[in-house]
């Protein structure tokens, strides 16, 4: 145990008692005698540790030289606050940008058009199904890969939404969220070294886990205003050493849906090249102006896609944590591998919810759609008076804006300036970029919230944000 620098020598005060026992001469060495001195010992200690206290308490200058000074307000300052300590695969990826903007938030009272929660919540029929879930005492581990109930569910939704038939035994995965089966794959099926491809802007779990895995990260950048995927430098990314193309569709920052060409195009760049896809569709149910298309639909891509999804963002339960990943046999052997030392299992009454919400009928996300537009239009109608570019958004409960009408130099400084004097809260998109410069000029707003909130946001917008 380190010792702090006014803790009495205990070296010294060993010495200072043997000294004085062994002055007493064998004759003498009664117990009576050996308490007295062990007491006198004591008391010598106590008094030599308070001079010691005594005289650190004084002035530096009147107990020891500038030097020892310097060196014991290092080593109290090094006690009262340790360094931040972080592997160096790591280094670079401070506290997520969500949690800066939504403690922000917070500390400002502002509104938080940030961070893709939603606040209201989620609907009463899967809540109530969790209760009946704990009631019936389904408490304990689940099944590692999954309860057998909500696999089943998930391969039922998948056939439904694809026309893919897979095993939920074999093929379907429960996860700790979208994000852990994003995890689990990337640290299941990627080595150090192999190169993977994504498209920015990109959500910041992606790069953060691919470099756990030391994978070399490619990154192509989707432009506004559409966002489209540029098929000529997608195909010269692609070598020999390129391992997995990760896509988002519908994709988040943008609201961007991939087209059929463009999964088509990727298709055949992996059949071609003997390449992975692990595709993120937790927004596959907020496609507003364009079908989802599932990469794994198309010919010759099912052996070699990991689908991942989640509960969350469609019954609006994100903190559920309920998430899955669908692939073939031979590529669910690795992503199970990794979610074993994960988390190795998921909550086990809310799979079972999950099970239930899974099996609503297809007026629930009709509902979900209409409810969404409404608040889409909402926000839009009213970034575009506040004085924003807006971009389109096809999918997702995002827009993505050009902040540059009201003179910011870059994304942060406005979502300051944003949540400071206006108390409104937006997400800066340059953290989603692996060059922040190409995402300077642009900043993520929300619209999973309440029409009231969105509505007074908009006016807070309106009243404070002046163009330049």
């Amino acid at each position: 145990m380190r010792l702090s620098p006014y803790s009495p020598n205990l070296s010294t005060h060993h010495e200072m008692f043997l000294s004085s026992f062994s002055s007493f001469s064998p004759s003498l060495r009664s117990p009576v005698a050996v308490f007295k001195c062990i007491r006198s010992s004591f008391n010598t200690t106590l008094s030599f540790s308070s001079a010691r206290a005594s005289a650190a308490m004084a002035p530096l200058s009147a107990v020891s030289t500038d030097k020892e000074a310097d060196q014991e307000l290092k080593y109290k300052e090094q006690a009262v606050s340790p360094q931040p300590q972080v592997a160096k695969r790591l280094e670079k990826f401070k506290t997520t940008i969500f949690t800066q903007m939504s403690n922000l938030a917070i500390k400002h009272g502002a509104i938080n058009l940030g961070q893709g929660f939603p606040n209201f919540d989620g609907p009463d029929f899967v809540k109530e199904a969790a209760i009946q879930a704990i009631i019936a005492g389904n408490n304990q581990y689940a099944r590692g890969y999954g309860v057998p109930v909500l696999n089943a569910a998930i391969a039922e939704r998948f056939k439904k939404d694809s026309g893919i038939e897979v095993d939920p035994e074999k093929e379907v995965t429960i996860t700790s969220g979208c994000t852990e089966a994003i995890a689990a794959t990337i640290l299941g099926l990627i080595n150090p070294g192999d190169e993977v491809i994504l498209f920015a802007p990109f959500y910041d779990s992606y790069e953060a886990t691919l470099s756990m895995a030391g994978a070399k990260i490619k990154s192509i950048t989707l432009c506004p205003p559409d966002f489209a995927v540029p098929l000529d430098a997608l195909k010269s990314s692609v070598t020999k050493e390129t391992r997995a193309i990760l896509i988002n569709t519908p994709h988040n920052p943008t609201g961007k849906m991939l087209t059929k060409n463009e999964l088509e195009f990727i298709a055949n760049l992996c059949i071609q090249n003997d390449v992975l896809v692990f595709t993120d569709e937790v927004y596959d149910k907020l496609a507003f102006e364009a079908e989802h298309i599932s990469i794994a639909s198309i010919p010759g891509m099912r052996e070699r896609t990991v689908t991942m999804n989640s509960l969350g963002k469609t019954f609006s339960l994100t903190g559920w944590k309920i998430g899955w990943a669908i692939a073939p046999s031979h590529l669910t052997w690795g992503l199970r591998q990794a979610h074993a030392f994960l988390t190795f299992a998921t909550s086990t009454p809310m799979q079972w919810a999950a099970s239930v919400a899974l099996r609503a009928p297809e007026s629930y996300y009709e509902e979900l759609r209409r409810d969404y537009n409404a608040k889409k239009a909402i926000l839009v109608d009213g970034l575009n008076e506040v004085g924003f570019i807006v971009y389109p958004s096809s999918g997702t409960y995002f827009v993505v804006v050009d902040h540059t009408p009201f003179g910011f130099p870059d994304d942060i400084s406005f979502c300051e300036h944003l949540i400071k004097e206006v108390g409104v809260v937006a997400i800066p998109t340059s953290v989603f970029y692996l060059n922040p410069e190409d995402g300077k000029n642009l900043v993520r707003f929300t619209f999973c919230k309440d029409e009231g909130t969105l509505k007074a946001a908009v006016e807070r917008m309106k009243e404070k944000l002046k163009r330049k």
